[in-house]
């Protein structure tokens, strides 16, 4: 757990940094023009909104449904079929996969929304294939082997979406 969120640090900040940097050698006139940045600025308070609402539904689907016993706050035990769930295999991670986009919009770095946020985004794909997909294999076995027999990655579907971004009450 610590390792991947040192990853998602060291990814955002590198991030901004190399879009600046990238910025000042492509796209020097840029960082003059206020119009862009607060249309980028609003696009990444309402990207950031949309992965957060994201974040809370889906953490708060797990902790309904993916927990039996005594189980550690952030850790699942369960299967989870329920809410977004149900369509998709990550849909948390979907919602993830926006954030460094948000990032980027909310800096108005036009080098980390073109080139680097999208580099980040493909590496994090790469991550759920080769570290999500079989840890969750290995911890649910057959269970998990069943589930994803029928449920995609993601789900952009209006009924996915509208499921995704539907209030999650949270647990008492």
């Amino acid at each position: 757990m610590i390792f991947r969120i040192i990853v998602w640090v060291v990814m955002l900040f590198g991030g901004v940094a190399g879009g600046y940097y990238l910025d000042y050698i492509f796209f020097d006139g840029i960082h003059n023009n206020w119009k862009f940045h607060l249309i980028s600025f609003i696009i990444g308070v309402w990207l950031l909104r949309i992965v957060m609402k994201i974040s809370r539904n889906t953490g708060r689907t797990l902790a309904k449904y993916g927990r039996k016993g005594d189980v550690p706050r952030l850790d699942t035990n369960i299967v989870v079929t329920q809410g977004p769930y149900k369509y998709m295999r990550h849909p948390m991670h979907l919602g993830l996969l926006l954030f460094p986009l948000a990032i980027a919009f909310l800096v108005g770095s036009p080098s980390f929304i073109l080139l680097i946020a999208p580099l980040e985004i493909i590496f994090m794909l790469v991550m759920i294939k080769l570290v999500e997909e079989p840890e969750a294999k290995k911890k649910f076995g057959k269970q998990y082997e069943d589930y994803i027999k029928d449920k995609p990655w993601f789900c952009l579907r209006k009924e996915c979406i509208n499921e995704l971004l539907r209030d999650v009450p949270k647990e008492k």
